[in-house]
């Protein structure tokens, strides 16, 4: 399903359109006519990424028009750079990685990557992009300690060996390592991009090493800042794209400053990409965002006040949807998910309190957890019997996928559940019935959640249920995700939930760093996440025979040279993680519903609702959306 490049050779798309003339947008005309702007054919590149849109099943469309989308919270304008996908290299709609603001690259041995940049590509603001901007990142920026207090990013390290970077000519930038460093191509095409450029003419002058002294000390009192780096940080926002003025490659530009609860984002008239007829891309003109309250999603998407709507929307809403549809003038499509599971239990292996921390790592406690849970009525009540029920594993599109890691420790099977508690001594119990902690504390298992997703708490008032019949008493504690994450990454949380891995569909080139102990964002390991990310700076090593046995599996896939090799090492991990139930997962294969409005064109009735790959709406190209004029 999903291919890519790793081995040595050479990938280019070649622009092969010299067109005539290009078509000149009216979104930009009068700006255009009044010299404000150069010409079409002067804006795009000299070689630009091409779209045969027939060549992909899509309809040649036309520009213009506004997309009207919601989203919860004033931070989530971001997600119009998940959604714009523009990449280095990224996927394309059959999971390949191909480049996109990349011309091409060179691949020497997974060591050495040659990028070459597409001559006459620009910024939003019409500057040149090029090596330039990835030698200002990498040198001032990535290795400046007031900027990088931790260095360049995690993934550029192969053994804490930091690549040789240079730069030969202004379309030309080099990345070498002695050892080969499989993960490189895939962290370019992530949701979230690593972005190892920025818009150098931009920064530079509120940047201590090329601005004027008494310039940049007026900048700051100007912008109340202290010191020069907090605010280069401050306005270098490559991924939260808060900054209006800071130049992008994005299809779409943010237009509104300082807003609040309406943001809009107007067309790159410099992007990369056209298609076959000549007419530069996106064919959407506006992109107007909303905030809303989670709550009112579906009401205004049954309304007919969106044109593309997924975020914010879950399958308990479907049948609200689904009656909306006439008047609303639109279609509720569902798509498949892509998370290794819809809603998971992680019980934090890192825990502050010892005497819970040393219960929550007896994997006969985690087992019988999942064995207490009756699945087969969350999935009923929940998604009508549609998802399939079982603990948290790959995918059955991943090659790792097993249906005995599915079915793993995830029974409901209340004998052996009770007898797997006796087992680890918590016989006594309350008069309420709740066993005991050795040291007479309740068996009170506190389990916090981002207050975002009602089918969550759902499943939960089921578990509370389920559970209380194995003498454990849940308490829910909904928090905003914020707080949530800081208080799992500070050990201060019990347990939580959130979805399974992103990425259930594993690939052998897929990076496993997410089922390794090396990311705090996977809650059953936190403070052994941080260990690895700070390079033993802070948190705590992985002490259990399992979790050092993940480390070694991922250095194993790091070293491997064949994907047969990766594949070996995949497959452990994830049986690992069956066996060892990490995180209790409840169901996979939930469908997202995604709302589109009946002239919106080029969208998608089936496809992948997933973060990785594919960027939610990125991987499906968003640019390439066109509206229908009424009536057609």
């Amino acid at each position: 399903m999903i291919k890519t490049f790793l081995t040595s050779l050479w990938f280019c798309i070649l622009a092969s359109a010299a067109f005539a003339e290009y078509s000149e947008s009216e979104f930009w005309k009068a700006e255009v006519e009044a010299n404000h702007l150069p010409p079409v054919a002067e804006r795009v590149p000299a070689e630009p990424q091409v779209v045969d849109m027939e060549a992909k099943g899509r309809v040649t469309g036309r520009q213009g028009g506004t997309l009207r989308t919601l989203v919860t919270r004033t931070k989530d304008v971001r997600q119009m750079v998940v959604y714009g996908y523009a990449r280095l290299v990224g996927y394309d709609e059959n999971y390949n990685i191909v480049p996109d603001l990349l011309l091409g690259m060179d691949i020497e041995e997974n060591r050495k990557f040659t990028l070459r940049l597409r001559p006459g590509h620009m910024w939003s603001d019409g500057a040149p992009f090029t090596s330039e901007d990835f030698r200002y990142w990498w040198e001032d920026v990535a290795n400046n300690p007031d900027l990088s207090p931790s260095g360049p990013l995690e993934f550029l390290r192969v053994d804490d060996e930091l690549p040789t970077v240079t730069f030969p000519d202004e379309h030309t930038v080099i990345y070498e390592w002695t050892r080969p460093n499989p993960q490189f191509i895939q962290e370019l095409a992530e949701a979230r991009p690593p972005f190892l450029f920025r818009p150098s003419h931009y920064l530079k002058p509120f940047h201590a090493a090329y601005a004027e002294e008494e310039e940049l000390r007026l900048r700051l009192r100007e912008k109340r800042v202290r010191s020069w780096a907090a605010l280069h940080n401050k306005l270098d926002n490559m991924y939260k794209f808060d900054n209006a003025d800071l130049p992008t490659l994005q299809p779409w530009m943010l237009a509104t400053n300082e807003g609040k609860s309406r943001f809009l984002f107007v067309r790159n008239p410099y992007f990369h990409r056209v298609d076959t007829a000549g007419t530069q891309l996106p064919y959407i003109d506006i992109i107007e965002m909303n905030v809303v309250s989670p709550g009112l999603v579906a009401a205004k998407a049954n309304a007919g006040e969106v044109d593309l709507q997924a975020r914010g929307l879950a399958f308990k809403d479907i049948a609200i949807l689904k009656k909306g549809e006439a008047s609303g003038d639109y279609k509720a499509h569902l798509w498949k998910n892509g998370t290794a599971s819809q809603i998971a239990i992680y019980l934090n292996m890192n825990y502050s309190d010892p005497e819970w921390r040393g219960l929550i790592r007896d994997v006969r406690f985690r087992r019988a957890l999942s064995l207490g849970i009756n699945r087969k009525i969350i999935n009923k009540v929940l998604y009508f019997g549609l998802a399939t029920e079982g603990g948290m594993t790959m995918l059955p599109a991943s090659p790792f996928f097993k249906e005995e890691n599915l079915k793993a420790w995830a029974d409901y099977d209340l004998a052996q559940a009770n007898a797997l508690l006796d087992e680890i001594g918590l016989k006594e119990r309350n008069k309420e019935g709740t066993r005991l902690l050795p040291d007479g504390r309740p068996l009170w298992l506190v389990v916090e959640t981002a207050g975002e997703r009602q089918e969550v708490e759902n499943a939960l008032q089921i578990v509370i249920d389920n559970w209380r019949s194995l003498g454990v008493k849940l308490i829910m504690r909904p928090l905003e995700r914020d707080i949530l994450r800081n208080r799992v990454y500070s050990g201060s949380t019990m347990a939580a939930t959130w979805f399974g891995w992103d990425n259930g569909l594993a690939q052998p080139y897929t990076p496993p760093v997410y089922v390794a102990p090396q990311q705090q964002e996977f809650f059953s390991w936190p403070m052994w996440g941080q260990h690895y990310q700070t390079h033993g700076d802070a948190g705590e090593a992985p002490d259990t025979p399992e979790a050092m046995r993940l480390m070694e599996l991922a250095e194993q896939w790091r070293n491997a040279t064949t994907d047969a090799e990766r594949s070996v090492a995949w497959q452990e991990m994830v049986d690992i993680h069956a066996d060892q139930v990490f995180a209790i997962g409840l169901l996979q294969g939930a469908r997202q519903p995604v709302v589109v409005n009946n002239r919106l064109q080029n969208v998608p009735e089936e496809a992948l609702w997933a973060w990785s790959p594919g960027a939610h709406f990125g991987v499906h190209r968003p640019d390439e959306f066109w509206f229908k004029q009424a009536g057609e």
